[in-house]
Order: structure tokens, then sequence, then C-alpha cells
């Protein structure tokens, strides 16, 4: 969970001059790529749609941006963005969320809960690993202990598992402490990824490294990773599946304006662009496509427990204050949208008119722009709190997006007779104030971003939660508590949604973190090309399986 002049074409594979001058453009990280020009978008009006059209016909190779190198491709130890942008079209999992973020069964061909606390898997046949090895009930069962370790990325989606057993030839199942409602949809994410024990095994510590082997069954296999150049996967041609339509992917990483730049000239061919300023600078540029998608990304404010947001009335204030609108324009080029609660669109894998109409009525605790009306409750808010002496510091580094929305947040404050104070930190830095309580002492809000990796509500708002970590700022709330864990061991979806929709509404009125927009998903995309999922399923689904010519 965190973002134009006519471009020369290119019609053949990346050549090997292109490749050099990308990856000596690469240098120029932090640049300011809305000043590179695009065209402004207003995030209100984007059509977010889950799917791109269907390709037609199959593509030798295609050229792929990332906006790091992954640390590792083992995701239980370095769980990246970059390295799931990959995997997900090399390793495969035992549900698979779909593009419109709903979740289905996949290595696990059945399921069954013989009792609310129950849950039998039943082992797709007829799988094989890339070695040609067929994957096994035991392979499963060790990737489930593997990934509850302790030490591994996944522990916390099994704190509620009480065991797991092999029950059959084919067979595991997982009893729970109690009912646990977001347990399959962790086992459509990287808790769920079935790895074949040997090789992990073989490669110990060295696994997930350049020159390991993947130890996955997806339609892809990867083929070579040259650190610090590229990295490529291939098709699989023994997969047990549909064959993909692109049969090579090389990624390369690159950021910022380099990323901008490489797209324009066509050294790449597309890439999902996690900062919107990345898309923004490319919209209007010739022989781009761009798709915009669900996500559960958001951008937010993260108050602690300093002092100057203690009192949820100031909070409150303050999310009446800011300009969202504003943020959304100066901040994102239009490419992040107004939003009333701390958790995007994406999240909405089921029920989803229930939660559309719950966002809309909290619109008036967030609003888009800043009224006469809503200044005046907010002062309100403020004098019956009584106004903290000292000024209220704003964490941030010196990235647009974030150096916009604390400019934003210091002129809200100021709107309401409070004094506002920016503290920036080199981005290298920024990443502490979310892991080390330390490093957040000196602040009283966080200019935050954060996403969640369940297409479900309940997945964020146990953040709410009097014993969360990520609890900041000290909220407490029994009933808030109660209805939390209600929620997450309620299996009926109907019965789930209408519990997170009271449990948000707790939320926001508390102000316990201070929703500013949703983030979609943006997919660039040379405009010959098509058939990938435009939302944030692309971290999870095997999008490039779905790659290729928009003609036969």
């Amino acid at each position: 969970m965190s973002p134009l002049t006519a471009p020369g074409r290119r019609r053949a594979a990346l050549a090997g001059l292109a490749a050099t001058a990308l990856l000596a453009t690469a240098s120029c990280s932090g640049a300011d790529t809305a000043a590179l020009g695009g065209e402004p978008a207003d995030a209100a009006e984007l059509k977010l749609t889950a799917t791109t059209p269907a390709a037609h016909g199959q593509r030798d190779q295609v050229d792929w941006l990332l906006e790091d190198e992954p640390d590792s491709l083992d995701l239980d130890t370095q769980g990246s963005s970059a390295g799931r942008v990959v995997l997900t079209n090399v390793c495969e999992r035992l549900y698979q969320l779909q593009p419109d973020m709903s979740i289905k069964p996949f290595l696990a061909a059945k399921a069954r809960t013989p009792d609310d606390k129950t849950l039998v898997l039943t082992v797709r046949d007829g799988v094989t690993f890339h070695d040609g090895s067929a994957l096994t009930a035991d392979d499963v069962l060790w990737s489930l202990r593997r990934h509850a370790d302790p030490d591994m990325e996944q522990a916390d989606e099994f704190g509620n598992v009480r065991s797991m057993r092999k029950t059959g030839d084919r067979e595991i199942t997982i009893r729970f402490k109690a009912p646990d409602a977001l347990f399959t949809k962790a086992l459509a994410g990287d808790a769920g990824i079935v790895w074949n024990k040997e090789q992990v095994t073989a490669s110990g510590k060295e696994f997930g490294t350049p020159g390991q082997s993947d130890a996955c069954s997806g339609p892809y296999e990867l083929t070579g990773w040259k650190s610090g150049d590229s990295l490529t996967i291939e098709a699989y041609e023994d997969y047990w599946g549909e064959q993909p339509l692109t049969r090579r992917v090389a990624f390369r990483w690159a950021s910022d304006s380099a990323m901008v730049n490489a797209l324009k000239t066509g050294a790449a061919d597309g890439t999902y662009a996690e900062s919107p300023n990345t898309a923004s600078a490319l919209r209007g540029a010739q022989g781009i496509d761009q798709h915009y998608g669900p996500s559960t990304a958001s951008l937010v404010l993260i108050p602690t427990a300093r002092g100057g947001l203690k009192d949820p009335r100031i909070r409150r204030a303050l999310s009446l204050a800011i300009d969202r609108d504003g943020i959304a324009r100066s901040g994102y080029g239009g490419l992040v949208q107004p939003w009333a609660t701390p958790v995007g669109s994406g999240a909405w894998g089921y029920e989803k008119p229930r939660f559309a109409a719950a966002q809309k009525k909290l619109a008036a605790l967030a609003p888009a722009t800043p009224t006469a009306e809503t200044l005046a409750e907010a002062k309100r808010l403020v004098k019956a709190a009584g106004a903290p002496t000292e000024p209220i510091v704003i964490g941030a580094d010196s990235s647009q997006g974030r150096t916009v929305v604390a400019n934003a947040t210091r002129a809200a404050l100021q709107r309401i007779g409070l004094k506002g104070q920016i503290k920036t930190v080199p981005t290298a830095q920024f990443e502490e104030f979310y892991s080390d309580p330390g490093a957040r002492a000196d602040i009283d809000v966080l200019v935050g971003d954060w996403y969640i990796s369940k297409a479900d509500p309940m997945g964020f708002y146990d953040n709410g939660l009097s014993d969360s970590s990520n609890n900041w700022v000290g909220f407490k709330d029994a009933t808030y508590d109660r209805l939390v864990h209600r929620a997450l061991g309620a299996l009926d979806d109907t019965r789930r949604a209408e519990l997170a929709v009271d449990v948000q509404r707790r939320f926001v009125d508390a102000a316990v973190w201070i929703p500013l927009g949703q983030v979609p998903t943006a997919l660039v995309l040379d405009d010959r090309l098509t058939g990938p999922p435009a939302s944030q399923s692309y971290l999870y689904y095997p999008w490039a399986a779905l790659l290729g010519p928009k003609k036969g």
C-alpha cells in the first residue's frame, strides 16, 4: 500500500541504443513529470473500467516499464509492487482476483465450508510447475505454512487460523478460531501463492534472487534477470490453461521523467503508472492510450497522537476545510478524485451499489471544496475544542503531490484559525514515518497514501481498532471494535456490507484518518495494443497473457 511533443514511433523490438538511453535517463529520478506537459483531466469525469477491449492475434515481445527493479522475486520476504507486477504473470494462487475485483477459486479447483470455521480446498489436478513436476497438495500445504511463518510478509493473514492439514490426496482442510470472511480474499493475494517446495528448498536463502528459478506454475516462466538492467518472462509451453497472446515480456525500470520519455519515444510499450503524475504527463501524447480502472488506493492525512490533532473535533474541522478538488487538480493533474472515504472504490468487490450510496452520504463530512457553511462549522468545532497553541506539524517529502497536499493542509488550517508548519524530509526517509513511531514523534499528521490488497472495505477498517499499529492517533471506541470484529466474521456478503457501511461512517466521523482522494489505476499503453485489465487486479492477475494487438 503507495504515484507534450509528438513522439517518434518504434515498430521493431527495443533496440540496444534505445535501451541504453532509457537506462541512462533513469537517473533523472525526482523530476516533476507534470512539467513535461500533458492534458489536465477531471477525475470525477473519468470513466473507470475494469478491462480494456480484447486483443486480436499474438505478439512476439512487449517491452514493459516498472518504477523500480524488484528487490526480490520471493514475495514472502519482499512484497514490493514491482515484484508483483512481474510475478502475477508467473505465479498462481489458490484463488484468483478477477479484473472486476471479485475472486474465484483457481489452483483450488473447489472450495467448500462444511461449517463457518472450516474451509476445505480441493487442489486442481493436471497443473505442472515450470520444471515439469506436478503440483500436489503437499506443495499447497507447505506453501501455506511458509506464508504463515511469523518472519514472512503474509503471516498476519493467518492469525485466525487454528490448523492446516492435508486431509486427502488432493485436499487441504483449514480450521479457524473464529469465522473469517477475508481469508479466501487473502488466498487471492500473496498468501495464496503455491510454490514448488523442492525448488524453493533447493535454492535456500538465494530463492528470489537473479539466477534462481521462479518455482511457480503460471502462464509465463522467468527466463532471465540481469540485475540493474532487465528481467524477462516467456510463455510456458506446457501451461495447463490457455496460452498467452504475448509470448515474451521484457521488463526494465525507470522513474519520473525517464519513464515518460521512454513511453513518448516508443522505447517502451506500456506501464501501470504507480504515480498519477506519470500518467498525467502523458495525457494527449501521440500514439499512447490511457485506461483508468478501479483501485483501492487513496490519498489520506494520517493524524498522530502528538497532540495537535488528538481531539476529533479538530480533525473533523480540518476535514471540512481542506480543498480536495484543488489537491486533485494542482498535485495530480486531475487524475485523483476527491473522495470521502479512506479506501478507493476498487475495494467494492461485492455489494457495489450499497458502498457507492454510502460514499455519497459521507461527502458532507469530506467535501470536495470547502464552502462558507463548512468553514463556519469547522470554526465552531475548533472553538468548542479549544485551538492548539502550537503549530500543527505536517510531515511530507518534496515530491510534487505531497508538497501540494502539505500546502493545502496548511492553508486549510489557516482558514479555521490554526497554524500549520510543514516538515519536509528526503523521499528515502519518508517511508520511515510509516514504520517507525520515533520518526513521526515530531509530526501531528502525515501526508500519506495507502492501498489494500483485498477487494473488501473491511480489509482497511481494522486500521481503526484500538490495538491496531496503524491507529496512530489513539482512537478508542468499544462499539467500533465490536462492529469491526463482527464484520470480519460475517461470511454473508450482504450482512458484511451492512456492517462495513456502519464501521466506515464511524471511522470517517471520528476522522481517525482524513480521506482526500481516490487514486485510480492508470494503464499507459501503446495505442496499437490492448487486452490487459485496467483495474488494480494487475497486481494479482496475469495481465500480460491478455495483452496483444488491437488488430490481428
